[in-house]
C-alpha cells in the first residue's frame, strides 16, 4: 500500500510514525517536517495546495491520503479527491465546518439540544461591547474561524474580555477568522478529548468507533496560567473520567451530533473530535474539530491494535459494517499503556517567537527507552543540525504501564533536550497522575 499523509506537524508525525511501525510500503509525506524523513519520503507540496495534491495522488497511485490539518479539509481536500475518485480520509469541505465555524457548531448544538455552554455571536463590536458589560466572569472569547488553536481568549476581567473583542472585530488580529466572534459562558469541570472514527450515511444510519479518552493542556504555563494556546501537553488515560461518562459522552454528544449533520444535508464521515468538560450539570461540549487532535494523536495512536491505514480503507470502503463489527470490542482495540507527552515550545509562542535556534540533545532522546519523539515545528539548516521552525517545536511522550511512571519519563526526557529558545510545561498530568 502507498500512503500519503498531508500535513507538517506533530499529529502528522504519529501518524507517519504508526504507519511506519505498521510496515506500510511506502509512506509519503507533504510537506512533512525534519522528524519524519527517516520513516517518510517528503514531498515539496503545501498542505493547502489541494490540487497539487491531488495530482501527485495520481500520478504516484496513492492507495490512501489521511488529511493532517483542518485547514486541508475546510479548503477541500476530500471533496477534490473524491472527485478524482481517490482514497482520502476526512469530511467534507461542507461537514468540515463544524470546526471551519465555531457559529455554526453552536448554532447546530443549540437547535438540536446538544449540551454546551451559553453563547452569543457578533460581528460589530459596539454590541459586543455592550453584552459584555451584562455578562459574569471569567467569560470565553472564541474568533468564529480557524486561527490555529489560538483564537480562543479566557477573560478573567472585563478589560481583557473588551480588549479580546476588540483585537477580533476591530483590530483584525485573526483575519477574517475574527471577523464573528463567539462569547459564551465559562464551565467549570474536568476537562477531556474524546476522538472517533466516525460517519453517517444518506439513509440517516450512522456510527462511530471511540478512542481512548485523553487530556489536552491548552494554557502555555505550569498551573493553566498565561493565553492559551494550540496544546502545551496532553495524557492517556484520564483517570478522572470513567467508562460511564465515556458512554454518557457518545450517546448525549457524539451520537446527536452525527444525526444532526445528516438532518442538516451534511453527512459526516472522519475523526470527529470533541473537546468535553464534566460539568456538575453533566458532560458538555466546549469544541469541535474534525481531524486528529493534536496533540492528543501522538498519545493515542500507538497503542491502536490494528494496522492504521487497513482501517480507514476498511471505514471509507464499508464504514458501517465495519463499526458496527469493531466498536464492541473496544478495550481490544486499543492497548491499556499510559502516555504523557509534553510540548517543547518556542519562547514567547503563541506570540511572536524566534526561529532557527539549534536544538541540542535529540541523540540522548533516542537511547531512553520507552520515549517518542515527535517533531512539531523543526527543519534542517544548511549544516545538517535541527533547529526550530515554529511555535510548537517537539513533543516528548513517556509511554509506561501507570500515569506516574509516564509522566516521571517525559519529564526526564524534556530536560534532555537542549535549547535556550525553548520551554515547556512541568505539570503535565500532575492531577490525574496522583
Amino acid at each position: 500500500m502507498k500512503v500519503l499523509v498531508v500535513g507538517k506537524g506533530g499529529r502528522e508525525h504519529a501518524i507517519v510514525k504508526k504507519l511506519h511501525d505498521d510496515e506500510v510500503t511506502q509512506i509519503y509525506a507533504a510537506p512533512g517536517n525534519a522528524g519524519m524523513a527517516a520513516e517518510a519520503t517528503l514531498v515539496n507540496i503545501s498542505d493547502d495546495d489541494v490540487m497539487g495534491l491531488a495530482a501527485f495522488a495520481e500520478d504516484n497511485q496513492i492507495d490512501l491520503t489521511i488529511v493532517g490539518p483542518e485547514s486541508a479539509l475546510v479548503a477541500g481536500l476530500v471533496d477534490v479527491f473524491q472527485a478524482r475518485g481517490l482514497r482520502a480520509y476526512g469530511p467534507t469541505q461542507a461537514a468540515a465546518i463544524l470546526e471551519g465555524s465555531k457559529a455554526f457548531a453552536k448554532q447546530l448544538m443549540t437547535k438540536y439540544g446538544i449540551p454546551t455552554a451559553e453563547y452569543q455571536e457578533f460581528t460589530t463590536l459596539p454590541e459586543a461591547l455592550a453584552y459584555l458589560e451584562t455578562q459574569n466572569l471569567p467569560i470565553v472569547i472564541k474568533a468564529d474561524g480557524l486561527a490555529a488553536g489560538k483564537g480562543v481568549i479566557i477573560a478573567q476581567t472585563l478589560a481583557e474580555a473588551k480588549q479580546a473583542v476588540t483585537d477580533m472585530l476591530a483590530d483584525n488580529k485573526f483575519g477574517a477568522a475574527g471577523h464573528r466572534v463567539v462569547i459564551e459562558e465559562f464551565l467549570d469541570g474536568e476537562e477531556f478529548s474524546l476522538m472517533s472514527f466516525a460517519a453517517t450515511h444518506s439513509d440517516g444510519s450512522g456510527g462511530a468507533i471511540a478512542m481512548p479518552i485523553a487530556r489536552d493542556y491548552k494554557r502555555a504555563f505550569d498551573g493553566d496560567k498565561g493565553p492559551n494556546t494550540g496544546g502545551m501537553g496532553a495524557h492517556t488515560p484520564n483517570p478522572l473520567i470513567t467508562d460511564d461518562d465515556r458512554h454518557t459522552a457518545l450517546s448525549t454528544i457524539v451520537a446527536p451530533t452525527l444525526a444532526a449533520m445528516q438532518a442538516e444535508g451534511i453527512p459526516f464521515n472522519g475523526v470527529l473530535y470533541a473537546g468535553l468538560i464534566k460539568t456538575p450539570d453533566g458532560i458538555k461540549v466546549i469544541e469541535f474539530n474534525v481531524r486528529f487532535g493534536d496533540p492528543e494523536t501522538e498519545i493515542i495512536l500507538a497503542n491502536l491494535q490494528l494496522p492504521l491505514a487497513e482501517l480507514l480503507v476498511r471505514l471509507l470502503d464499508n464504514s458501517l459494517e465495519t463499526m458496527a463489527e469493531l466498536e464492541p470490542y473496544h478495550d481490544q482495540l486499543w492497548s491499556d499503556e499510559a502516555g504523557v507527552g509534553v510540548v517543547l515550545a518556542a519562547k514567547g509562542y503563541p506570540g511572536d517567537y524566534e526561529k532557527g535556534a539549534v536544538v541540542f540533545g535529540l541523540d540522548k532522546l533516542a537511547t531512553l527507552p520507552d520515549i517518542d519523539v515527535y517533531h512539531m515545528g523543526t527543519a534542517l539548516d544548511d549544516n545538517g543540525d535541527i533547529v526550530t521552525n515554529g511555535g510548537r517545536v517537539l513533543f516528548v511522550v513517556g509511554r509506561a504501564p501507570t500515569l506516574a511512571e509516564a509522566r516521571a519519563k517525559a519529564n526526564l526526557a524534556a530536560r534532555q533536550v537542549d535549547c535556550l529558545d525553548l520551554f515547556h510545561r512541568t505539570d503535565i498530568a500532575s492531577k490525574a497522575a496522583g
